[in-house]
């Protein structure tokens, strides 16, 4: 059944290079609760302990401004079509823009990245597994094109647009620090 581990093993490490999709949950100390789905090659296992996700521009922005106010964050990952498991690092993030040196030097990890927005690492201070036994079988059948064909047609300074109409505040009202 369920371990706490104090950092990824090679064998966790290779079951999140074999996910299509992962969960982020975050949540400032007053407000909602956000739990985001992720997808795409989005996802990289910097070290047993750290690990990096590319944030693509969307609709809303809850994952940057709850970790303006708080850095906790929690990433779970479950096996849909093999043997039932679920995976769970807690840990602090850090976000970087593209304002930021560090999105260079992280955004190489990904493939393609029009639309990008931020990058998460995540400092991971625990890692628990779970049975996962109630997860039904579903099946992987590709990625979705829809982001990355509306990121082409908006391109850089379109997205940049977006960003100023739709990514300036939760859904709280707090800031997300976008442009600062």
């Amino acid at each position: 059944m369920g371990k706490q581990l104090p950092e990824l093993t090679n064998q966790l490490i290779k079951f999140i290079e074999e996910q299509h999709l992962f969960f982020v949950g975050t949540a400032a100390a007053e407000g909602r609760v956000n739990v985001s789905p992720k997808g795409m090659d989005t996802f990289a296992v910097l070290n047993a302990n750290e690990v990096i996700w590319l944030n693509m521009t969307g609709s809303g922005n809850e994952t940057a401004a709850h970790l303006l106010k708080d850095s906790r964050m929690t990433i779970m990952f479950c096996s849909f079509d093999r043997k039932p498991l679920i995976l769970r690092l807690y840990g602090k993030a850090e976000m970087y823009h593209p304002r930021d040196a560090s999105f260079e030097s992280y955004l190489k990890h990904f493939g393609d990245t029009e639309g990008a927005r931020q990058i998460y690492k995540l400092n991971i201070d625990l890692v628990q597994t779970s049975c996962g036994f109630a997860v039904p079988f579903m099946e992987y059948k590709g990625e979705r094109e829809t982001l990355k064909t509306w990121a082409t047609e908006k391109g850089d300074t379109g997205i940049k647009d977006y960003w100023t109409e739709k990514n300036q505040t939760s859904i709280d009202g707090f800031k997300t620090g976008i442009f600062e």
